[in-house]
């Protein structure tokens, strides 16, 4: 069940032909007062969409750069509750912005599904990435999702055939992410000219809007990935902004907020043939 928040979004962008910015943040990184001044930041700074992560002990699916942001987080007393806490106080002042939570099964799980996609819809969060929820176990989560008119958003990888899109897309909504290298997030680059004929296949199984993701940290690479696809999202680079920050004894936000400025500037620069095709 897709919500109003992102439909929203992705129909406004469509209008002006151009991919969606979407960073990605930790939520509790460094503390609870710069995670906060970061996030209600970022739509000045240029974010369409955003993603928030809880933090977890094991995510796997993260290179260093957002392990060491995950540390951080729990070091700051964070998990899958306080992150949603932050989406709620955000929601204070935007109500337009939509926010996707990312993470990993563990904690909604412990929490329970329906408690989860209650507290998550009372804070007002439009989507969900679960790294390691695969499809045929994702029945209860999406009922409990569908209850409060929240997405579950899945992950389409380049080993992902067509068989398996058809899959993976079920049950999905909002938009799918795309997975564009194999390994961890931060570690190799993403290429435009292959994501391109990727992103094609899955809009086509998926009817939805592609957002790319692992593998874009510069400016130069999230314009060339805007040419291609429907969104662009940037993590690992911005966490790094926060490390760099703790290293200089500095504020955190600021750095971060400039980085996601230059990068947003990026894929507003340009024009997105896939973006004014799609939705």
């Amino acid at each position: 069940m897709t919500t109003t928040r992102i439909d929203a979004c992705f129909k406004a962008l469509k209008a002006q032909g151009r991919a969606a910015f979407i960073p990605y943040v930790m939520g509790g990184d460094p503390s609870r007062e710069a995670a906060l001044a970061i996030l209600k930041g970022l739509p000045a700074a240029g974010a369409d969409i955003i993603e928030l992560g809880f933090p977890f002990s094991d995510p796997m699916a993260e290179g260093p750069p957002i392990q060491r942001a995950a540390i951080r987080g729990l070091k700051a007393g964070f998990g899958l509750r306080s992150t949603m806490d932050l989406a709620r106080e955000f929601r204070k002042d935007d109500q337009t912005t939509p926010i996707i939570l990312m993470g990993y099964l563990n904690p909604i799980e412990s929490l329970g599904y329906d408690a989860f996609a209650a507290y998550a819809a009372e804070c007002g969060v439009d989507g969900l990435i679960v790294v390691d929820c695969p499809p045929e176990e994702a029945a209860p989560l999406i009922e409990a999702l569908d209850k409060v008119s929240i997405s579950l958003i899945r992950l389409a990888t380049p080993t992902s055939d067509d068989e398996r899109l058809k899959i993976v897309v079920q049950g999905t909504s909002g938009f799918v992410y795309y997975v564009a290298v194999a390994g961890v997030t931060g570690v190799k680059e993403a290429n435009a000219d292959v994501v391109a004929p990727a992103v094609e296949r899955v809009r086509k199984a998926s009817g939805l809007p592609v957002a790319v993701g692992f593998g874009v940290k510069t400016p130069e690479r999230a314009a060339e990935i805007a040419r291609v696809a429907d969104a662009v999202v940037v993590g690992s680079a911005l966490v790094d902004e926060v490390a760099a920050a703790l290293e200089a004894n500095a504020p955190a936000a600021p750095r971060v907020l400039a980085r996601v400025k230059t990068l947003g500037d990026a894929v507003r620069s340009v024009t997105s043939a896939s973006a004014a095709e799609t939705v």
